[in-house]
């Protein structure tokens, strides 16, 4: 990408997008000055509730000019260091130290968040496979129908946090996703550099366009990501990098007053994930054991993990090897796997990105 430095700071084109016939309102105004905690609520007629709605936490922090900045946290059930740090955010921040607008959803797959899981307990379905959303479709594609249609057409900004869930362990790192216009990209890499994590990593999820980033960015948003540790737990070190993560990219965008707050080691690794190569996926049906450990360098053709075979004593294991060189970037939390599931995400350089940090840190 050889004009990843064109452009201006801040997005010059965006995707008109006219909301689809709904019944979703909410007890929030967006328009309004001042705080407000409150829901968006999406109609719903179940056996035991016949005018009923489930109410999705919604909250909107207005105070004069500027930007908005569009927060997702709960797009999985199972991932809980941004829940918790937005909703620290929320009950700490003043309307008088923000320039412009925060929208944030603190839990905005509910029902999963309730339930602790990664897919929503009402439908099945994951809600970062649900874009643009169905408006008559299920609760899962309603809610991503709201967020796409009422609220991403109002963001200058947006920021999805997500963590590993219960199934992988991931290094705690903001993630850069891919524009479709060079100036796009360049903008959210500028973005996500200034989140300040340790390790920033590109994954464009094997060319999914169904997830929220990826809507996002069609949107002409300028799109930030995060994978915050995993394992269907809270960790501490992530959280941190979590808290301070969100307050830098609302000072980015203009939102908070002065610089990102970069501590030492931000922005240490840049990676991306080459696409399929980097995944280590299992053939076999029977228990994991991971050789190769998080943040390690990975060697093309080394042990990276078993596969054992309890049932049949009698029958080795079989080994996982690396396909490239990079890093350990995410690997698989149970020992229980069935063939295809990934046990392994390898990521390496990302030069493109290097070289734009290199004239950032030189300005």
């Amino acid at each position: 990408m050889t004009d990843l430095m064109a452009g201006t700071s801040e997005p010059t084109h965006r995707k008109p997008v006219s909301p689809r016939r709904n019944s979703v309102f909410t007890t929030v105004d967006l328009e309004q000055p001042g705080k407000q905690i409150g829901y968006f609520c999406v109609p719903q007629s179940p056996h035991d509730d016949a005018w009923g709605a489930v109410q999705v936490p919604l909250a909107v922090i207005k105070n004069g000019s500027g930007p908005t900045v569009l927060i997702e946290a709960g797009n999985h059930g199972d991932e809980y260091e941004g829940p918790l740090a937005l909703g620290e955010l929320l009950r700490d921040i003043e309307p008088s130290e923000v320039s412009g607008r925060i929208i944030a959803i603190p839990a905005i797959n509910i029902r999963a968040v309730e339930a602790g899981t990664r897919t929503s307990p009402i439908d099945g379905l994951n809600f970062n496979r649900c874009f643009p959303g169905d408006f008559d479709g299920t609760l899962t594609r309603q809610i991503a129908a709201y967020v796409h249609d009422c609220l991403m057409p109002l963001a200058d900004y947006f920021l999805d946090l997500h963590s590993g869930g219960s199934s992988l362990m991931i290094l705690p790192s903001a993630i850069i996703e891919p524009s479709p216009t060079p100036e796009g990209h360049r903008l959210n890499i500028e973005a996500t550099l200034a989140f300040g994590a340790p390790t920033v990593v590109m994954v464009d999820n094997l060319g999914e366009t169904r997830t929220a980033t990826a809507a996002a960015n069609l949107q002409g948003l300028v799109v930030i990501g995060t994978e915050m540790a995993g394992g269907g737990l809270v960790s501490q070190d992530a959280l941190a990098i979590c808290r301070r993560g969100i307050r830098n990219v609302l000072k980015h965008a203009g939102v908070l007053k002065g610089p990102p707050e970069l501590p030492q080691g931000a922005n240490k690794r840049v990676l991306k994930v080459p696409g399929s190569r980097g995944y280590i996926l299992a053939d076999d049906d029977g228990v994991f054991e991971p050789i190769g450990q998080l943040g390690t360098i990975a060697r093309k053709g080394a042990l990276a993990g078993r596969i054992h075979f309890p049932r049949s004593p009698a029958r080795e294991p079989v080994e996982l090897r690396y396909a490239i060189d990079g890093v350990v970037f995410a690997k698989r939390q149970p020992g229980r796997v069935r063939p295809g599931n990934c046990c392994f995400v390898i990521a390496d350089e990302y030069p493109e990105a290097l070289a734009l940090k290199g004239r950032a840190d030189e300005r």
